[in-house]
């Protein structure tokens, strides 16, 4: 797809003084920008496994070492603030410290040095980090000028925090729960845990009701008096968040930032508020909206650059609205409000980020080649299949190694009490029905389409009907009209691109993918019902027969 010519943003609907956000005056905000040390953009994975990490570790320190479930919690909930909410470390910070001092006397003094060392120091870097704000707060005030305006759609609904306001009272509500059985568990180890993961659930839902009232705050402050402006260009990635460029990056080759954004249909919402729902003839048009949405997603490939106006000044954390050009040349600008706070990129982030983006694109390229030639050259087949193969069988295996650990490692009780052998048993039965499907699946393609295999049987789906057929990280997913269906199974990427290999299920994708594209590539006769797979049930119940066998036996 060539960027030499963005999609043009009509010129009633830029403001006047809207200046445009060169490269020049780019560079002078991406200067203002902290170290990569302050932690400024790292991923949600690294966010939640180091989390996850500061959690273990810290219910390991309650049950052997004494800690205190609340500090032991507490440094785990303060590991997600320092990454991804660092407004609320200022408050927890010394709350973390004066809580290892009150009980320095009962830990070793080793422990409370390096605990102390870790949040003076992440302390130190968040502080730089927040001041730095200031600096892209100006920089970007100085290149919009005195351009201003007032947001479009102004009066609609504020959405923002809708999802984490219910969210944060759910898993506020499932903290006091845990907090009050703690005394229902066995031994004084356990209790302890329980305590810990009370007072963990207990942060997370306080952290997602802040981050509800911080983003809804933000986006009501941009309504109230005219934000400034500026003319950018913008570009959804293939995972859909939004770049944003300097409005003479033509190429878009250096994104400033990004933001995920998301869009107010006023129409449509006060309809479903008048109705009390989406049933009516309405429902299927909303239906086809959200398929085209999931479509985009699941291309896979970056959209074109749009000619854009954001309102509001950017920087770390910051509220936008973004008015750009609408992909259909056909439809008026859309308005998008931001659903997250701006996330900088660095000069070099931003390179690398679409070198990354280029080499996935060129590998995706690639494999379709590969697909569409080994299809092609291959002499007309009536039927193709493809069932689980030896990645499959480690996944599984791996699965119920998972199991079978955290099972002996929660449960090794001569007697073991009741809700106890419950969670055991609901976590046999969800490994007896997943470890059948990564056994066993199959996939049957004829020429009316394909038939997939499950638990019930093999289901129908026509070539028409298909979606897309992608690999995302360990997932391979195939999306219909309506449903899906999905398996994993062991990935590592770098040693793929070292060695030239092409995962099972990038072969797959790519030739599902080419033989849905392009009738003349599908198999051209009907399928029988053996080449189908059979219903994966029985050896879903023969595995949940197993596990109650051993439980019975256990308990």
């Amino acid at each position: 797809m060539s960027y030499d010519e963005p999609l043009r943003l009509p010129v009633a609907a830029i403001p006047a003084d809207c200046r445009d956000w060169t490269a020049g005056r780019a560079a002078n905000w991406s200067a203002a920008l902290p170290s990569r040390w302050t932690f400024l953009r790292v991923r949600r994975s690294i966010a939640g496994a180091v989390t996850t990490l500061a959690l273990c570790a810290g219910a390991w320190a309650a049950m052997l070492g004494g800690l205190w479930p609340f500090v032991a919690a507490g440094f785990a909930v303060y590991v997600l603030w320092v990454l991804a909410r660092p407004e609320l470390v200022w408050a927890g910070a010394p709350a973390l410290l004066l809580g290892l001092a009150v009980q320095a006397s009962s830990l070793p003094w080793a422990v409370t040095a390096v605990g102390a060392f870790v949040v003076v120091a992440s302390w130190a870097a968040v502080a730089v980090r927040l001041r730095a704000r200031g600096g892209q707060l100006e920089q970007a005030l100085e290149a919009a000028g005195d351009g201003t305006a007032q947001v479009p759609d102004g009066r609609a609904p504020v959405r923002r925090g809708r999802f984490l306001l219910p969210l944060g009272l759910v898993v506020l509500v499932l903290g006091v729960l845990t907090g009050v059985t703690a005394h229902l568990w066995g031994t004084v180890d356990d209790q302890r845990g329980s305590w810990v993961m009370a007072f963990y659930l207990t942060g997370l839902g306080l952290t997602a009701l802040v981050s509800a009232w911080l983003g809804r705050h933000r986006a009501v402050a941009l309504r109230r008096a005219p934000a400034p402006v500026l003319r950018v260009l913008v570009r959804d990635d293939a995972q859909g968040t939004t770049e944003v460029y300097a409005a003479d990056d033509l190429a878009a080759l250096r994104p400033l930032f990004t933001v995920e954004l998301t869009s107010y249909d006023g129409e449509s919402d006060e309809d479903d508020e008048d109705e009390g729902g989406t049933d009516g003839p309405d429902a299927g048009a909303g239906a086809e909206e959200l398929e085209r949405l999931l479509d985009a997603v699941d291309d896979d490939v970056p959209g074109p650059v749009r000619e854009a106006v954001l309102f509001g000044a950017p920087f770390d954390g910051a509220e936008v609205v973004v008015l750009s050009a609408d992909e259909d040349p056909d439809q008026p600008p859309l308005t998008e409000w931001s659903a997250g706070p701006v996330r900088p990129l660095s000069p070099s982030a931003g390179v690398r980020r679409i070198a990354r983006e280029k080499a996935r694109e060129e590998q995706n390229r690639q494999l379709e080649r590969q697909a569409r030639e080994s299809v092609v050259d291959r002499a007309p087949a009536p039927v193709r299949r493809w069932r689980a193969g030896w990645l499959d069988w480690v996944a599984a295996a791996l699965l119920v190694q998972w199991g079978v650990w955290l099972t002996w490692a929660g449960f090794t009780e001569a007697e073991l009490p009741s809700w106890k052998l419950g969670l055991a048993a609901a976590l046999g039965l969800y490994g007896a029905a997943r470890v059948p499907v990564k056994l066993a699946w199959r996939i049957t393609a004829d020429r009316s389409g394909l038939w997939v295999t499950g638990l019930r049987g093999p289901r129908h789906v026509p070539w028409d009907d298909i979606r897309s057929v992608r690999r995302r990280s360990f997932e391979l997913k195939l999306r219909w009209r309506g449903d899906d269906w999905s398996v994993a199974a062991p990935r590592w990427a770098w040693f793929e691109r070292r060695r030239g290999l092409v995962h099972p299920y990038d072969a797959l994708a790519a030739e599902l993918s080419a033989m849905r594209e392009d009738p003349a590539l599908r198999p051209t006769g009907e399928s029988t019902t053996p080449e189908r797979g059979r219903p994966l049930w029985p050896l879903a119940v023969v595995l949940a027969l197993v596990w109650a066998a051993v439980l019975v036996v256990w308990g």
